[in-house]
């Protein structure tokens, strides 16, 4: 045991926020790490010290030898990656490890292993995890292969090996269109992550997403720290998480957090990861896979198990011992986080930028706000447009849509297009509130939203002015007249 006295942040905005809030509370010192875009950024602000990474031509927050150097320069002891950017590169964990530096993670192998995603399936597989069926397949998509894809059975979905996110996936329904789709795929494949391979699995048509948060200490203990509901999706990307999911009781609350176990214990995985699933309409559960690194939406377990995750990753690389078993931990209310991006949700989600002019988060009981930005602050185009994490936390699910109804009232945020208008409407769905819904729920109901969201003062000052605008309003269910509780007009400059 090792303890850890200084470390270097290898991320940026609200994930950086995080670690250092945890690592203070530990009595940790932090070393921040920034792009010039990022100079003014509040982890800057934050952290006990700070080293810029310079644009090499190479993407600073991905520069690894850059980051190396500067955490030897920091004299730091260990490197905590966040999540995105280099958190599932076994390459940089291995370079952070031979150089000296805890890497506050799981091992390389482990990263390397559950990163290959046909590797995953068949480690998955060999401890009696189902799996989707599926195959490998090349660029030049061989006759044998074409035929074992008739075989699995239309419609399919194509996946990059190396890939998540969305990136390289591809749906067909036909032989002809997967011929067609496989360039594009590991076109885009190659592209986001530097391998072109990609492999194709039967189709799970309107699914629910479930993950396993896993939790593992360097000595043989784990334990899962139940589910979470990712079924509210974007482009295959989260919108909208909640703990526990309606959908689960006990008895497959149970299977699904003892197969998560099964495969954190075949890769011999220690500190935090997620093991996810997809669930079909008959709750058969399907290994679809495995973050080896925080996730974005921790904090709704977080309010669940009562358990900060990031002191455990932080204990966990330090030698310690879980203090807890399987049997200690019970589930504490529900959880809902709604990610509020700058995008606009009335034109396909595209991300927006600008200036923040006003910024006002909400507070109260149950209510946590995980974000990098305040008033006046930019959004840049260069990262992700996510501004925070709204999460609220009640006694039941009930109670915490109520609550996160509530929030989103109180947040003001003029200057860019956000969520949080389609946040409110999907609390106020009633197949949302029902737990009647899967990952088709955005793309079956966005017109919904589209024609019931809107009202005609707004419509008519856009095609006047020509302009976008920034409105924040409480939207009416669909087929309903609107009726405004709140209104902020913002132009646009």
């Amino acid at each position: 045991m090792k303890n850890i006295r200084k470390i270097l942040i290898a991320n940026r905005g609200e994930i950086a926020l995080r670690i250092i809030q945890a690592a203070k509370e530990l009595g940790i010192k932090t070393v921040a790490v920034f792009a010039e875009v990022d100079r003014s950024s509040l982890h800057v602000r934050k952290a006990d010290e700070v080293h810029q990474v310079s644009d090499r031509g190479i993407e600073p927050y991905l520069d690894m030898d850059q980051i190396l150097n500067i955490a030897e320069l920091a004299e730091a002891d260990a490197i905590h990656p966040g999540y995105g950017f280099l958190s599932e590169n076994h390459i940089f964990a291995r370079e952070a490890t031979i150089r000296g530096f805890n890497f506050i993670g799981p091992s390389p192998e482990a990263i390397a292993m559950m990163g290959d995603k046909l590797m995953a399936k068949k480690t998955a597989s060999s401890v009696n995890v189902p799996v989707i069926p599926g195959m490998e397949i090349s660029s030049n998509h061989q006759k044998a292969e074409l035929e074992g894809a008739k075989k699995i059975g239309f419609p399919l979905l194509i996946k990059a090996k190396a890939g998540g996110g969305g990136k390289g996936m591809r749906i067909v329904h036909s032989e002809i269109e997967l011929k067609e789709q496989i360039p594009l795929a590991v076109s885009e494949a190659k592209e986001a992550f530097g391998d072109g391979s990609v492999f194709i699995e039967k189709l799970i048509e309107r699914p629910r997403h479930i993950e396993i948060q896993v939790l593992a200490d360097k000595y043989g203990n784990a334990v899962h720290l139940f589910e979470r509901e990712c079924s509210i999706q974007r482009r295959h990307q989260k919108v909208i998480e909640e703990a526990p999911s309606s959908v689960l009781d006990e008895d497959l609350r149970q299977k699904m957090g003892e197969a998560a176990l099964r495969l954190v214990k075949a890769c011999n995985y220690s500190n935090a990861g997620t093991v996810e699933f997809i669930l079909d309409r008959e709750k058969n559960f399907y290994f679809l896979e495995m973050n080896t690194r925080l996730q974005v939406e921790h904090p709704v377990t977080e309010y669940i198990a009562d358990i900060d995750l990031v002191k455990e990753q932080i204990r966990v690389a330090e030698g310690r011992r879980l203090s807890y078993t399987q049997s200690d931990l019970k589930i504490n209310g529900h959880a809902i986080e709604l990610r509020v991006y700058a995008e606009d949700p009335r034109n396909s989600f595209l991300p927006d930028t600008g200036i923040l002019k006003s910024y006002a988060p909400p507070r109260g009981a149950g209510v946590r706000l995980d974000d990098g930005y305040e008033q006046g602050m930019e959004i840049p185009v260069e990262y992700d447009p996510m501004i925070a994490k709204l999460i609220v936390h009640g006694a039941s699910r009930t109670d915490a849509i109520a609550r996160m109804k509530r929030a989103i009232d109180d947040y003001e945020i003029i200057g860019v297009h956000n969520t949080l208008e389609f946040g409110k409407w999907v609390m106020e769905d009633e197949d949302f509130c029902s737990g009647d819904f899967d990952t088709s729920f955005i793309s079956a109901k966005i017109d919904d939203f589209r024609i019931g969201g809107g009202d005609e003062m707004t419509s008519l000052i856009a095609a006047i002015a020509g302009d976008r605008f920034s409105v924040r309003k409480t939207p009416a269910k669909p087929g309903k007249n609107l009726k405004t509780t709140s209104r902020w007009y913002e132009r646009r400059k």
